[in-house]
């Protein structure tokens, strides 16, 4: 079998230990740069081009796109969809999960838990977006923020309306969600290949750090989930239409509620705390399903 991988760099830790189970397992594992992909749309035979020569066929591509890179990445995606090449996650599915508010409206209305999130435009809805949140303290989000970037937790609602008025001032887009205290700065992150949690990890957030991120110096160790928790992981993935995910959950009193779905989830954090090799899972997730046009939008979207 051939498969691409859209990576910007080979040598990212994701990127390197999933081209070296796919050759574990007997498969061509070529690392294509997305920025250096260039397409030939046209009615007879599209394509893609790369570094000035048609790509030859391949019968999955998985795509690693970073959220700098979205739109050109999820038109690069795309183009292999129209190709008939089998893309691990769809580029409307990608597209869809890293437009934060829109997930979170599409995981509202499927009835999967959320923390209370509050969105608004104008400057004087500020204190009843933070009042019909909860009040303080409350989390104010940049809805273009990845890895804990432009998230700030402000402790009174003089702080908040401070903060939001700010970000409002530089025609910033936010959201404003009620603080889950009871989960003490730790999330779980759930790593979902195929409709199925195949490994999970509890990420706790340094001392005196509200976020959970492995890159804020966080630590991870491995969890088991409860039956409410694993369902709740697979079907925001299903929600967001994505084969390959991490999805984020804070546990709270009212059940475990959905922060984020990462369409690029990285393999380091969760293969190091749970010694599971989470690159080969998603090698014969790939060898069960990629064949020719097995794409539900087809491009489309």
């Amino acid at each position: 079998m051939k498969i691409a991988i859209l990576s910007r760099n080979p040598r990212l830790y994701s990127t390197r230990r999933l081209k070296e189970a796919g050759e574990a397992r007997g498969h061509q594992v070529d690392v294509i740069d997305t920025l250096h992909c260039y397409m030939d749309i046209t009615k007879s035979r599209p394509t893609v081009r790369y570094k000035g020569k048609e790509l030859e066929y391949y019968d999955a591509v998985i795509p690693r796109i970073g959220a700098s890179i979205t739109f050109y990445g999820t038109s690069v995606v795309r183009q292999f969809e129209v190709m008939g090449t089998f893309s691990v996650n769809e580029s409307v599915a990608i597209s869809r999960s890293r437009d934060k508010l829109r997930s979170l409206q599409l995981l509202s209305r499927k009835g999967v838990g959320l923390p209370r999130t509050g969105f608004a435009n104008r400057p004087d809805n500020i204190k009843d977006l933070i009042k019909n949140v909860g009040g303080a303290p409350v989390v104010i989000k940049l809805l273009e923020g990845t890895q804990g970037i432009g998230v700030v937790l402000a402790d009174t609602d003089k702080a908040a309306e401070s903060i939001v008025e700010a970000f409002m001032g530089l025609n910033a887009n936010i959201l404003v969600q009620e603080f889950i205290k009871e989960a003490g700065g730790a999330d779980i992150r759930c790593f979902v290949v195929g409709n199925k949690v195949v490994a999970a990890m509890k990420r706790q957030g340094a001392e005196g750090e509200f976020r959970s991120n492995l890159h804020r110096g966080g630590s991870a160790t491995l969890v088991r989930l409860t039956k409410e928790e694993r369902a709740t992981a697979v079907n925001a993935a299903k929600v967001m239409g994505l084969n390959v995910c991490g999805v984020d959950i804070l546990q709270s009193k009212n059940g475990p509620v959905v922060m984020e779905v990462n369409s690029s989830p990285g393999l380091e954090g969760i293969e190091v705390a749970t010694n599971k090799d989470v690159a080969t899972m998603v090698m014969e997730f790939i060898e069960t399903n990629a064949k020719p046009n097995n794409t539900r939008t087809r491009g489309q979207g």
